[in-house]
């Protein structure tokens, strides 16, 4: 039967009132659809089918999936507000010691006023010293020994060391790159969530000089904790891959044993490398300026 043939339905009801008569009390008459309207139907759903393949299989889409799995192989981390103010106010309280400024603008600048802080101090001493005053420099007065005095001594210094690691890790990555807090085995024997660790530090592979890190960096930073702060710090720099690891809470060793004290140039160091091709030596000493 076509489907625009109208099909119709009495529905009578009895009436037991004693009339024998039948009256109609409704008629229902099903809804028709039209032969062009159920086609149109049919193709408005084929439609959607084609529209819901496309968005899945678009190759835009791949392309994306293809840009994201590059870019995640090497992570870029664009600045924000608060990384451009740290590294103004750092640079700015640097140039203030070293009485010199680049004319490089960001970060390139503040590797070439952190190189000039090594050459303007005669020894290592002089330069560890200067960047301590830089550190101090960036609190404001009586904070440190406030916090050495009230906050150092409660649980062992564990609280201390806790609160400068998140404060760390959440500061300080405009200087040296994405970091996160972790545990540190502490010389007590347990462990605490109060380090950091630098996948892959930037201020060390930017200046591309081990003693760069270690005299305007590892040991700065870990004499400010411990004598102006309250808190020990023992840093452990990875020449290899440039990641660091900051253990709040441990005591450094004494300078004689420190072995990283005694590494040699790493092998982007432009002036090593100019070094081996005058004296013909490839044999790795320690850096010079460490």
């Amino acid at each position: 039967m076509a489907s625009n043939v109208h099909a119709s339905t009495t529905v009578r009801v009895m009436r037991s009132e004693g009339v024998g008569s039948i009256e109609p009390l409704a008629l229902i008459r099903p809804l028709t659809v039209s032969s062009s309207l159920s086609q149109r139907l049919v193709e408005r759903k084929s439609q959607l089918k084609d529209r819901r393949f496309c968005v899945s299989c678009s190759p835009i889409r791949s392309e994306s999936i293809e840009v994201t799995s590059t870019t995640a192989s090497k992570p870029e981390q664009r600045p924000g507000v608060f990384d451009r103010l740290f590294l103004t106010v750092f640079r700015n309280k640097m140039v203030d010691e070293v009485g010199w400024d680049s004319n490089k603008p960001g970060y390139d600048g503040l590797i070439e006023v952190a190189t000039r802080l090594m050459m303007k101090n005669r020894n290592n001493s002089a330069a560890e010293e200067a960047a301590v005053r830089i550190l101090r420099s960036l609190f404001p007065p009586f904070l440190p020994e406030l916090f050495k005095m009230l906050i150092a001594p409660i649980g062992g210094g564990k609280i201390a060391a806790v609160m400068v690691a998140r404060v760390t890790a959440f500061s300080c990555q405009w200087l040296m790159g994405p970091c996160s807090v972790n545990s540190v085995d502490l010389p007590d024997g347990s462990s605490c969530r109060s380090g950091v660790f630098v996948e892959r530090c930037k201020y060390l592979e930017e200046s591309k000089c081990v003693g760069i890190c270690i005299n305007t960096c590892k040991l700065p930073t870990q004499t400010f904790f411990k004598d102006y702060m309250g808190v020990p710090l023992l840093m452990e720099p990875n020449f290899s891959d440039y990641s660091c690891q900051f253990n709040f809470g441990v005591l450094p060793p004494l300078r004689v044993d420190d072995m990283t004290l005694k590494e040699p140039c790493l092998d982007i160091c432009p002036n090593a490398s100019r070094r081996r091709e005058v004296t013909k030596n490839n044999n790795t000493k320690q850096c010079p300026k460490a």
